[in-house]
């Protein structure tokens, strides 16, 4: 029997998200040190940031097989595969409301700085990039953010105008749809991080986005569990009302520890003093048992995929010990009823004696 990580279909694990672990220095420079440092951590996958050119350089990944094929190999050399592209960082330059402008500038090339609609262009054709450079590679999914140009409007008050959400919406869906079909046409999912700070930031969000591209086949949802519960939703029920959208998976662990002093907004104090935290696998109060077999249950075919974020503990620490904490969770699902030992010959006519039925 195949265990969890071998499946080609359903769960697979352990994989890593890089983003957090990019740097100068060994193991975390190249794309060859850090898939050998990611394999001796007991990770069979790695997710791959694209901004920059460190570990993949994106253009040149949408038009060459043969430097697909070279990532492939390098990858496999050290002991794991690409399990898929991440435009966190470029989704988010989609869309990016005025007084946000000169926070996510350095997101950009240099040469974009201070030109608004030129970044947003660059953006959007990075996206297109993405999706060509995925159906390259074999994947099937893709991480980004959705952008944001209602974000500073979350809250009503000042009271919102009638309509503003609506066209809000519209013109991210104006933006969006055309990446859309670009991800349909390499038959990759494009799946936004339901995240704080984004316009899809919660199930309600991505309803109206969903209902604004005329619920596009390819706009999926990548779950990561932390950003509900710091939210103070329901991550499970959450589960069952999207698991036909929910396409991505990141196992990261949250706390939220209510407080006289502060709330879900934070005080705007720093990571260790808000109630709401993000800590390393294990440490926080997310059931990741109940998420695993929920996941399990809708036979979602997808990686578990650690995203290292933790205020308290030491990124390699993290690690070394998220590959262990997601294998415990991995599950192989059963190809049988537990109680098929005590199955009984079944045929129409049998069936019908037994309810009393006569032919």
């Amino acid at each position: 029997m195949n265990t969890p990580d071998e499946t080609l279909s359903g769960l697979r694990g352990p994989a890593i998200f890089l983003a957090q672990f990019m740097a100068d220095e060994a193991p975390f420079d190249t794309l060859a040190n850090i898939a050998q440092w990611a394999a001796s951590q007991g990770y069979k996958a790695i997710q791959l940031p694209t901004l920059g050119s460190r570990y993949i350089d994106l253009a040149r990944a949408a038009e060459s097989q043969d430097y697909c094929d070279e990532l492939k190999a390098t990858c496999a050399q050290a002991g794991v595969q690409i399990s898929e592209l991440s435009t966190h960082l470029q989704g988010q330059l989609v869309a990016v409301h005025p007084a946000f402008d000169a926070l996510f500038d350095d997101f950009a090339p240099a040469h974009l700085r201070g030109q608004p609609q030129a970044r947003t262009e660059w953006a959007i054709e990075q996206l297109k990039l993405a999706a060509r450079a995925s159906q390259r590679l074999g994947l099937t999914a893709h991480a980004t953010f959705s952008g944001a140009l209602l974000w500073p409007y979350m809250y009503p008050w000042p009271q919102r105008p009638a309509g503003l959400v609506e066209q809000g919406f519209a013109e991210l869906a104006r933006r969006w749809l055309p990446i859309l079909d670009c991800f349909d046409a390499a038959g990759v999912d494009l799946c936004y991080e339901i995240h704080p700070g984004e316009d899809l930031h919660d199930g309600a969000s991505f309803e109206r986005f969903l209902e604004a591209v005329d619920r596009h086949p390819r706009a999926a949802i990548l779950y990561d569990p932390s950003h509900l519960l710091l939210q103070q939703m329901d991550y499970l029920g959450f589960i069952d009302r999207y698991h036909e959208r929910i396409r991505m998976f990141h196992v990261k662990d949250a706390e939220f520890r209510p407080d006289a002093r502060s709330g879900v907004y934070g005080g705007y104090q720093g990571w260790v003093d808000r109630p709401g935290r993000f800590r390393s696998l294990g440490d926080g109060q997310i059931d990741f048992k109940s998420i695993f077999s929920k996941l399990t249950q809708y036979d979602f075919n997808g990686w578990a995929v650690l995203e290292w974020e933790c205020c308290l503990k030491d990124s390699q620490q993290g690690a070394a010990e998220g590959a262990a904490f997601i294998q415990r969770h991995m599950i192989s699902k059963t190809r049988k009823a537990f109680d098929d030992f005590a199955g009984v010959t079944a045929d129409e006519d049998s069936n019908r004696r037994l309810l009393g039925l006569s032919r």
